[in-house]
């Protein structure tokens, strides 16, 4: 059958260099439901809607301020070794369209426990919105990208084989969902070290949560222990915060939340 050719674009290039990277590293996962009813609430309330990465991302990260395993990566170079971060690093990934065509870019957003979360929902709203040249890290990435075949070889095995640059370069986890299209179980690939993907709230107010990890940095009970401190770090500081921004927090104080 005839049929034609067609040019890959930067975007599907990237998905493509990205896969070949994350070809070798061995995955496992783990999904489990998570009861965010107190969550809800305190979103319901809040004077504006924060998007459901940036609660993610920062919640991530908190559990990863008290489990520094979550902030480890596999490094081979020079030697085969593990490489812990003082802080998270989160990839966000961001779904637009390019040029007519669907594609995802990855936005950095580091330590985002540090940050206050509508600031962290800003640097999320804003890749998803602003022209990609207005978005350093898609510049920086889309410039590498264009290379040719070869040096962009070089630069992924430069970027993830040393542990320093591969936090500056790869984050220490990704955070993906297909929420907006409807939810499902998301199983994706990247070089790893940790892949957290969230779906639809559901009719008992849990939502669906998967973490795939590299399984030479941990085990299943880590990550089990994880998911645990995740619900309880979602409906006990995430809803805080939100509660403080609500209108009704300035006629009434939030109770202190137990830790």
């Amino acid at each position: 059958m005839r049929g034609t050719v067609q040019k890959i674009s930067l975007p599907r290039r990237l998905i493509a260099d990205l896969m070949h990277a994350s070809a070798d590293v061995p995955f496992v996962s783990l999904r489990r439901s998570i009861s965010v009813g107190p969550l809800l609430e305190a979103r319901e309330g809040a004077a504006a809607r924060t998007g459901w990465a940036a609660i993610f991302a920062k919640a991530f990260c908190l559990v990863a301020r008290e489990e520094p395993v979550l902030r480890t990566l596999y490094a081979k170079w020079p030697w085969p070794h593990f490489y812990q971060l003082p802080r998270s690093v989160g990839m966000i990934a961001i779904a637009r369209v390019e040029a007519g065509e669907d594609c995802v870019l990855m936005q950095k957003v580091p330590a985002a426990d540090e940050l206050p979360l509508t600031e962290v929902d800003a640097i999320i709203r804003h890749a998803k919105q602003a022209p990609v040249a207005e978005v350093p890290a898609f510049r920086k990435i889309l410039r590498a990208t264009a290379l040719p075949w070869p040096l962009r070889r070089l630069i992924w095995m430069i970027g993830l084989n040393f542990g320093r640059q591969r936090a500056n370069y790869f984050g220490s986890f990704g955070l993906t969902s297909v929420a907006a299209q409807g939810g499902g179980d998301l199983h994706a690939l990247s070089p790893g070290p940790f892949i957290v993907s969230y779906g639809t709230v559901n009719p008992d107010q849990t939502i669906d949560v998967v973490i795939r990890w590299d399984h030479r940095i941990t085990d299943a009970a880590v990550i089990a222990r994880a998911l645990t401190r995740l619900e309880q770090v979602l409906n006990g500081e995430v809803a805080a915060e939100l509660e403080l921004k609500s209108p009704a927090s300035a006629l009434q104080p939030v109770p202190a939340m137990a830790t």
